[in-house]
């Protein structure tokens, strides 16, 4: 034999690749901000167009700052303000400018109360003269600039105040407002929840007017959740929480008028019994409101222009739909107020413009593809700019049109998810870059033809790090299930042998127009998977019917009866797969969150001959269970269709559970309240079911904090090693005696 004669330090080079390779995601990797990724945080383009600002956080010195950089250059130009100069606050969170950017509110000391929404300390910070205003002694909400920055605006304990940044005096503007009673200008927590805002109200274009929605909570039936803390006794949250079928609140839309300090309620020339006004919006002229009204089945959306100075209004737009509408953020007036609109009509989401009074004047983009995202107007070049799946439904990129339809220009080039932050005069673009095999990269480029200019950011010392680890590609795929071709991806082991045997999990969220098989970076749960991989384990996820971004047709089958078709798509696939001479059809388990959770419930009970075991954290066990807006989009009422709601809830179908089940809860969830947990836990008893739970004390619908998350997937972990994991343990233990044998 003939042997290579290697310099020690090559010997040493291909020693530690080697070596390298093998190390392992351990679940404390995944938790403790080993695979952090880099990013820009708060990036805000400069009126100027052509510089930006980004929120700064030194760490050395435990001080944030806003940083201005240059656009053509990338680098930094000036700190506009550093809490390090400010004897008045030590960090700020976050910030606001005002419209001429002379005044910038500074956020420290926030609080969650929900989701979205949070209590904060605010202040006012002027550039010119570098002095801090506090607005308020008390932590508030949603503090709003007005377009001439003089006055802020924001909620206190369910009111309304602006505060006068020149005389310093504050104004309160609504004097109704009581907690579980009525709230102004401050959504309710189904609102923020479902139509996803909290600051319910408006200025006007000349600062004079202020637009906001009241929410009379009164006839909406509380719902509790004891708080254990750490006292001798628990204490009670206590808010209102219409569940599907019960009152909503009574909604009205007020105008405010400083000049008069008088508020008027509005009236549309239409009569609606059960409502929501989900947006409202100012159009350039400052005395026209638009407003979007949907009736409660939310499958009807009309949008009004209100007339405040003469108190009328005008049904500019008027939407049907046999399923439901999805509200858009993307209504844009132009300077004629013709204006930009998105929807679903033609079957595939697209951009629209109408004229001031509602007519038709074109169909901007067209085809079997979705909108995605609407960037905004250029109109010195009359483009609009946007992102669509036109490249496939689990890609993401950035494209210009001209705003008669004609001269679209796809301006990103790497296959993935791009998504863009154009300059304030749409010369440039920030476009935030990944793919499942690339981490984030942010880069500047041209709005014009897209072309890169200057790389800003990237994650290659996190692509460094990972390559350390043994790791397994994410393979994109289709699989045809039930008459549909379902995207899909999967895991396998780093050292698959495709003529062994391996362990499926699969994971799905399902919920109508979510998607999880999309090509992007890693989330926490993906290193989670690299991590199971590492142990033997196939992992892949499948979008079935009901999930978004491949036609409102697909999307909307599932109305009326959510967790029938998505469920059946899931233990077909699951079969399919099962089918593969790789995989262990004994040996699946699913597994999901939320819609998820109930999902993998509703998988095993009614697919009780594929699944071995299931784990199902904080899900929905009946829909009667969960709020008005998001249940009735769906499903209508339960005294509408109950069998709708009865027939593929989980609950129901405890009888027929045969495997393994793991329930996990949080007892302080607000969304999906512990409730559903509590009555299935009952259910299963009764019906003589053994199973495991686990509820984690005080914990939202999140469960995370301190060690929480680390803990809860450990004891998943080692839920599916003890349930599905026995052959790989047994397949170690033989493969370990075998080497010992050799070393002996």
């Amino acid at each position: 034999m003939k042997y290579l004669n290697l310099p020690l330090c090559v010997c040493l080079f291909f020693t530690t690749i080697l070596f390298a390779q093998t190390k392992e995601i351990s679940l404390e990797d995944i938790w403790n901000g080993t695979f952090r990724t880099e990013s820009m945080d708060v990036l805000h383009s400069m009126a100027n167009g052509q510089q930006y600002s980004v929120l700064d956080f030194d760490r050395n010195k435990r001080t944030t700052s806003i940083d201005i950089y240059d656009y053509q250059t990338l680098k930094k130009v000036s700190t506009l303000v550093s809490s390090g100069n400010l004897d008045a606050l030590n960090y700020f969170s976050d910030y606001t400018f005002s419209k001429d950017e002379s005044k910038i509110i500074l956020a420290t000391n926030q609080e969650s109360i929900y989701r979205r929404s949070t209590l904060g300390i605010y202040y006012v910070y002027n550039t010119t003269d570098k002095s801090l205003t506090l607005i308020s002694e008390n932590k508030i909400q949603e503090p709003t600039f007005s377009p001439n920055g003089n006055k802020v605006a924001y909620g206190f304990e369910n009111n309304l105040y602006v505060k006068d940044l020149i005389s310093e005096t504050t104004v309160q503007i609504t004097f109704d407002g009581k907690k579980n009673k009525i709230i102004n200008g401050i959504t309710d927590w189904v609102y923020e929840e479902e139509f996803a805002f909290v600051r319910a109200f408006e200025w006007n274009a000349v600062s004079n007017k202020i637009a906001f929605l009241r929410f009379d909570e009164t006839d909406v039936p509380e719902f509790s959740m004891d708080v254990y803390g750490t006292g001798l006794y628990q204490t009670q949250q206590v808010f209102k929480y219409p569940k599907a079928g019960e009152a909503n609140s009574n909604m009205s839309l007020h105008i405010y008028n400083l000049d008069s300090e008088s508020s008027s309620e509005v009236k549309v020339s239409k009569s609606y019994n059960d409502f929501y006004i989900p947006r409202i919006k100012w159009t350039n002229n400052p005395d026209v409101l638009s407003a979007q009204y949907m009736n409660r089945h939310q499958n009807e959306l009309d949008l009004w222009m209100i007339n405040a100075k003469t108190n009328t209004s005008n049904l500019v737009l008027a939407e049907k739909d046999d399923a439901y509408i999805d509200v858009t953020d993307n209504l844009t007036f132009l300077k004629n107020n013709s204006f930009i609109w998105t929807s679903e009509k033609d079957g595939y989401n697209h951009i629209y413009h109408y004229s001031k009074d509602g007519e038709l004047i074109n169909q901007i983009t067209k085809g079997n593809w979705e909108v995605t995202n609407y960037y905004g107007y250029d109109e010195n070049t009359n483009k609009i700019f946007y992102q669509s799946v036109e490249n496939g439904s689990i890609n993401r990129d950035v494209y210009s049109v001209k705003l008669n339809g004609r001269h679209k220009i796809r301006l990103t080039k790497s296959e993935g998810t791009n998504n863009a932050s154009f300059s304030a005069d749409f010369s440039y673009f920030i476009n935030i870059f990944s793919s499942a095999s690339t981490p984030p990269e942010y880069t500047l480029n041209s709005a014009v033809s897209g072309n890169l200019i200057k790389s800003i950011k990237d994650n290659d010392v996190l692509s460094q790090n990972l390559s350390d680890y043994k790791t397994s590609k994410k393979e994109f795929s289709t699989i045809h299930v039930n008459g549909n071709d379902l995207n899909m991806w999967m895991i396998k082991p780093a050292n698959f042998d495709a003529s062994k045997q391996y362990p499926l999990l699969m994971y799905q969220y399902s919920g109508p127009g979510s998607q999880q098989v999309a090509n992007r970076w890693n989330s926490a749960n993906d290193y989670w998977y690299q991590h199971l991989a590492q142990q033997g384990y196939i992992v892949a996820c499948i979008d079935g019917r009901g999930t978004g971004f491949k036609g409102a047709a697909f999307k909307k089958v599932t109305q009326n009866q959510l967790g029938k078709y998505e469920v059946e798509d899931q233990i077909q696939a699951a079969k399919q797969l099962g089918e593969l001479p790789y995989i262990d059809a004994s040996r699946m388990g699913i597994w999901g969150w939320s819609y998820g959770g109930f999902m993998s419930s509703n998988a095993l009970f009614k697919g009780n001959d594929v699944f071995k075991m299931a784990i199902a954290v904080a899900p929905v066990s009946s829909w009667r269970f969960y709020d008005t807006i998001y249940t009735e989009r769906y499903m209508t009422t339960p005294q509408e269709n109950a069998s709708g709601y009865d027939d593929n809830s989980p609950i129901n179908h405890v009888d027929k559970l045969k495997g393994d089940y793991l329930l996990i809860h949080g007892s302080a969830d607000d969304n999906v309240h512990l409730q559903n947990t509590m009555r299935l836990v009952e259910a299963l008893i009764q019906a003589d079911k053994q199973f495991d739970w686990g509820v984690y004390p005080d914990d939202n619908h999140g469960i995370y904090g301190g060690n929480t998350r680390l803990h809860l997937y450990r004891k998943m972990t080692n839920f599916i090693n003890a349930k599905l994991g026995d052959k790989i343990e047994k397949e170690e233990e033989v493969k370990s005696q075998k080497e010992n044998k050799i070393k002996g």
